[in-house]
């Protein structure tokens, strides 16, 4: 699965996460990749790190994706339905791609989602050009569901594609 001999859990955000998750933002190629601004001063990550560790926005909720003692990225549940959340998911930086932790992690979002939130349906999207988060989205058996807005990737002209999955599909 990956060059890292344990396997991926999930935690909550921390402080001591700042700085890391800091700097993937001076990681072009990720931030090109993964929607982050590119060139941002490291400072403004810091600052915008920190202010998600300590105020997180009630409607999304981060956790913190770790092998080991090593951070390798993260998964998200946006929305305010009760039953119903949206899953996002990242790895950094950029040279732990490929190592198959987006697909682990996604898939510990899928699990954290519905045994510890009780969702009852999850929903994701990605960017058609993106064809590594496709093959995730599909790989932890979401369906997809229809074509959403147009999102460019990697300055080409793009859009999103949406997915879903069900508790009982799921389970």
């Amino acid at each position: 699965m990956n060059s890292l001999s344990e396997q991926p859990f999930l935690r909550p955000l921390a402080a001591a996460d700042v700085p890391i998750y800091a700097a993937w933002g001076l990681d072009r190629h990720f931030c090109e990749h993964s929607g982050w601004t590119v060139d941002l001063p490291l400072a403004e990550h810091v600052a915008h790190w920190q202010k998600l560790t300590a105020q997180p926005k009630p409607d999304h909720l981060r956790l913190a994706a770790v092998v080991g003692d090593q951070l390798v990225g993260y998964v998200d549940f946006a929305g305010d339905e009760p039953e119903r959340r949206e899953l996002g998911y990242i790895v950094g930086p950029s040279d732990r791609w490929g190592q198959g932790l987006g697909g682990a992690i996604a898939r510990l979002g899928l699990e954290y989602g519905f045994r510890h939130l009780g969702l009852k349906e999850i929903w994701a999207e990605a960017v058609d050009a993106n064809h590594a988060s496709i093959r995730i989205l599909t790989s932890i058996g979401m369906t997809e569901t229809g074509r959403g807005d147009d999102e460019p990737f990697l300055g080409d002209p793009s859009f999103y594609r949406r997915f879903t999955i069900t508790v009982t599909d799921w389970e």
